[in-house]
């Protein structure tokens, strides 16, 4: 190779080396991982599949996806349908204080996950919370936020609540990119502001929309800071198996399952990457 050839090889070396020490080391090392396991009389040997034929039909693993799946089927539509009312009204020019409503709104996703879980479970708790408050004060009896009937429901609230102004952010800026001169023609034809944001915005928002969905679906497979924060709160509403990372998590360092869990790991990836690759074909082979 000529010297001209290894220019982009020079620049691209030092994140290529990154890459592999980070993301493709750590994958390989966990692939590894899944085809021994150890026990206690005989030490580690080589299993192959097995770990991934017990984890496909271990019940704990499948409740816990099914869990993560609802989370995603219903809160993921919820925020990025609010973070699009949201990013539209700052769009259209006729909200007083759009600019202190745009950095109000994006301020949660700067507080740390882990703290605005406390807070969350500070102000929803029974015994010393907003909602024990108002039981006590009025002599109401409301539903348990923290209780295993509404704790997802409580991570979903914590969650939008957080993520709603980043996904807004991603959205009214694919709306900044919006040719004006398109504005200025529906303008002239008389197109109503309903009918330039069907015609116009919600078009244009296709591309942002699947970025904010597969960030979405990504993080919603990830779910684990905040149930797991929750678990001293609601100790009895947050088994260790209530996600699949908990549940990875709990066999690796309290189990000492190392090889399950890494079988686990590498599943969640796997249907992760899948679902993620589904939704974007969906979405832009769809309409909006």
């Amino acid at each position: 190779m000529t010297r001209r050839s290894w220019i982009g090889w020079q620049f691209t070396g030092p994140f290529l080396a990154v890459f592999a020490l980070v993301f493709l080391a750590p994958i390989a090392y966990s692939a590894y991982l899944s085809v021994f396991r150890t026990r206690l009389v005989g030490g580690t040997s080589f299993v192959g599949l097995e770990n991934y034929t017990k984890a496909l039909s271990d019940p704990q693993f499948w409740e816990a996806l099914t869990r993560v799946g609802l989370f995603l089927l219903i809160q993921v539509p919820i925020m990025l349908g609010l973070a699009l009312l949201v990013a539209l009204a700052i769009d259209s020019g006729r909200l007083y204080g759009a600019g202190f409503f745009r950095v109000a709104i994006f301020l949660p996703y700067a507080v740390p996950s882990v703290v605005a879980t406390l807070m969350a479970g500070f102000l929803y708790g029974i015994r010393f919370g907003l909602v024990g408050s108002i039981n006590e004060t009025f002599g109401l009896s409301l539903p348990d936020p923290l209780g295993p009937s509404w704790i997802l429901v409580t991570i979903g609230n914590i969650v939008t609540w957080q993520y709603v102004g980043y996904n807004m952010l991603i959205l009214y800026s694919g709306l900044k990119v919006v040719d004006n001169a398109l504005y200025e023609a529906a303008a002239i034809d008389g197109a109503s502001e309903f009918r330039i944001i069907r015609a116009i915005k919600l078009p244009a928002l296709r591309g942002p929309l699947v970025v904010a969905g597969i960030f979405s679906i990504v993080g919603s497979f990830q779910l684990f800071n905040e149930p797991q924060v929750l678990d001293s709160l609601a100790p009895n509403s947050v088994t260790t198996y209530f996600t699949p990372n908990i549940y990875a998590y709990q066999l690796s360092f309290a189990g000492q399952q190392v090889n399950y869990s890494a079988t686990i790991a590498l599943l969640m990836g796997v249907s992760t990457m899948i679902v993620a690759y589904l939704f974007q074909l969906r979405t832009m082979r769809g309409s909006l």
